[in-house]
Formats: C-alpha cells, sequence, structure tokens
C-alpha cells in the first residue's frame, strides 16, 4: 500500500497540535484527517475507516479513553491501529487506554523525527495485520483495494454505496446483517433520504448479482447467500 493511500486520523482539541502534527504526516505523504473532541473522532473514524487513528486523552465531548472503546466496537475498525497522545506523567491514562483497547501510546511533546518513527512502526504492524483486501465467495471476487467486482469472471461496476453495502454482507456469507448496522458501516453519519435506501440498494445489486444471493429477512435486514 502506498503512502497517499494510507489514511491518519488524528483527533485533539489543541489547535496547535492539530496543525503541527498534521502538517508533518502530510509532509510525509499519508493522508491526514483531523478532528477537535473525541465525538467527531468517533464519527469520522467511522466514515473514513482509517488505518490509524492519533487520539489525544483529554477532550471535550468525548476524551480519547471512551472515544477509544467506541471505535473497537466498530466492526470494520477492528484491525485499524489506535495509540494515544498523552501528556507527561499521565500513566494511569496509559492503563486506561490500554484496557480501552489502544495498541500503543505516544508521549508529547515529541519532535516530529520520533512522532513519523513511531508512526511508521505502528502502520507496519497493521500490515501485519494481515488485513484481507479480497473476498472471495464462489465465483464472486470483491478486491477492497482496487474497488474491483468480478463475477464469474466477468467485471462488474458499482456505484461507491452498492460496492460497501455488497462487501459488507459477502464479507461474512449466511450471516444475517441488521438494518441499523448496514446504515451505520455503510452510510455512517451521512444524511439518509427515506427508511427504503437499504432496500433500494439490494434491488440494486440483485439486478446486477442475481436475486439468489441476497436473502431478505423480513423484519431485520438482510443475509448474502453463497
Amino acid at each position: 500500500m502506498k503512502k497517499k493511500d494510507i489514511k491518519i486520523l488524528l483527533v485533539d482539541d489543541e489547535p496547535d497540535i492539530l496543525e503541527i502534527v498534521g502538517y508533518n504526516l502530510s509532509n510525509e505523504g499519508y493522508q491526514v484527517i483531523t478532528a477537535e473532541n473525541g465525538l467527531e473522532g468517533v464519527k469520522k473514524a467511522k466514515k473514513e475507516l482509517p488505518h490509524l487513528i492519533i487520539l489525544d486523552v483529554m477532550m471535550p465531548e468525548m476524551d480519547g479513553i471512551e472515544a477509544c472503546e467506541q471505535i473497537r466496537k466498530h466492526p470494520d475498525l477492528k484491525n485499524t491501529m489506535v495509540t494515544f497522545l498523552t501528556a507527561r506523567g499521565e500513566d494511569y491514562s496509559q492503563v486506561a487506554g490500554f484496557d480501552a483497547g489502544a495498541d500503543d501510546y505516544i508521549t508529547k511533546p515529541i519532535k516530529p523525527k520520533v512522532l513519523i518513527s513511531k508512526v511508521k512502526a505502528l502502520l507496519r504492524r497493521f500490515k501485519e495485520e494481515d488485513v484481507d483486501d479480497m473476498v472471495k465467495v464462489g465465483s464472486l471476487v470483491i478486491n477492497r483495494d482496487e474497488y474491483k467486482i468480478t463475477s464469474k469472471g466477468k467485471e462488474i461496476i458499482l456505484p461507491r454505496k452498492e460496492f460497501e453495502l455488497l462487501s459488507l454482507l459477502a464479507s461474512k456469507p449466511g450471516k444475517v446483517f441488521k438494518r441499523d448496522e448496514i446504515l451505520d458501516t455503510v452510510w455512517g453519519n451521512e444524511v439518509v433520504v427515506g427508511g427504503r435506501t437499504i432496500d433500494v440498494h439490494i434491488r440494486k445489486l440483485r439486478e446486477k448479482l442475481g436475486d439468489e444471493s441476497f436473502k431478505t429477512i423480513k423484519g431485520v435486514g438482510y443475509k448474502f447467500v453463497d
């Protein structure tokens, strides 16, 4: 994976930290997304699905510990690396951070070169988690990294939301995904017009991939049938 494809979410309520750390990460070639508090950080994490999240501990709205706990509950963020940005002397928060699901912590203030070195080390660990960018179910092949779908040897072009919906359902064939889970994972914080948004996208997928691939569980949600 190239640096320009790697997303890093930086969450801190100090504008100077966002500016300085964000600048150094961007200058290194990474995509940098910022948030000013824990609540905003969780929302952006669900929407952007970053590879690495750098979280301040003491923040308004929602602190870093709670934000990390919320992030770890989201299935699409289970492989995301999370590190805390802690002030010297906050030993208690390091322990709490690991308990919340963090992978590491960075003590501030920190020199730019040391920060970049830490980030590179965390991203190497992310790659070692062996994130599966390729999903194969029968004759269906989903390449998440390249946004490509192949069915019975034929490439199918799907709009982004259809791709993400198919990718979610096909990631666990036979599992019933509840409507709320689908909305939260695929649409996240975006405005959904009408309650039948999922139904419309499922109908379009059925037209392109075959009706038999999708099963409706009335009053619950949908599942992908192998």
